[in-house]
């Protein structure tokens, strides 16, 4: 499936390199619903690459150990591609129940930094706005993806590019008369992507994918331990 951007010639990225994608999943939920738009994925990181090749795709988000409709959405990302990293929703003496993940996404964006050319933040949040400085400092290009309404200022000036999901609400609608098969254009090739192999076949309660993201378990020499067990996910199934 290809998306016609000729509309509007923001979306003339031009060459954006290895692109590395991390969505702050709850901030991204909770203004996705106040604009009324359920939001498809697939179609989100496709339009984020533009004419990049995908280094990762990062999850963010709070759990509920008790939901099986959120495992089950979870289960089905990680077989799409994404690298669910994830945390237990802690009850505070308001009633609220959050999970903050604000440390994990920056120290994410920042260890990666100089693997991709371009980090993609989908978040509204101004707490990311001194990480992305820093980012940027490091020769990367960074980019904001939200929603205006839902999105700090800081954030926005901060970042290279902004992509206003208002704008594009239709581009990364989730369709419900899809058939759910999705292909993600492009990807690094094997020798510059991080370790650890994509695992798990389609289960038959969620759709297949006709081109699943595949990373070699090999990096580069200079890897070390510490960046193998950089990402902090908890996978219980």
């Amino acid at each position: 499936m290809q998306f016609d951007m000729s509309a509007n010639s923001s979306w003339q990225f031009g060459h954006r390199g290895r692109v590395a994608v991390f969505i702050d999943g709850n901030n991204l939920f909770h203004a996705a619903r106040f604009h009324n738009i359920d939001i498809d994925y697939n179609k989100l990181l496709r339009l984020l690459l533009g004419d990049g090749r995908l280094l990762r795709a990062f999850f963010y988000t709070g759990v509920d150990a008790g939901a099986e409709r959120q495992q089950g959405f979870l289960l089905w990302m990680r077989r799409n591609g994404f690298r669910v990293v994830q945390k237990e929703l802690k009850t505070f003496y308001d009633g609220t129940r959050k999970a903050n993940l604000d440390v994990e996404i920056a120290v994410d964006m920042l260890s990666l930094a100089g693997r991709y050319d371009t980090a993609v933040l989908v978040s509204g949040d101004e707490d990311f706005v001194y990480a992305l400085n820093a980012i940027a400092y490091k020769g990367c290009r960074v980019e904001v993806a939200g929603f205006r309404s839902n999105t700090a200022p800081r954030l926005i000036d901060v970042a290279d590019f902004f992509i206003d999901l208002g704008d594009i609400a239709e581009l990364v609608r989730k369709d419900v008369s899809q058939s759910g098969q999705y292909d993600i254009p492009s990807f690094v090739p094997p020798g510059e992507l991080p370790p650890e192999t994509i695992r798990g076949n389609a289960d038959k309660n969620f759709a297949p994918v006709s081109n699943k993201i595949r990373f070699e378990p090999q990096f580069a020499e200079d890897e070390t331990d510490d960046y193998q067990n950089m990402v902090r996910v908890r996978d219980e199934r």
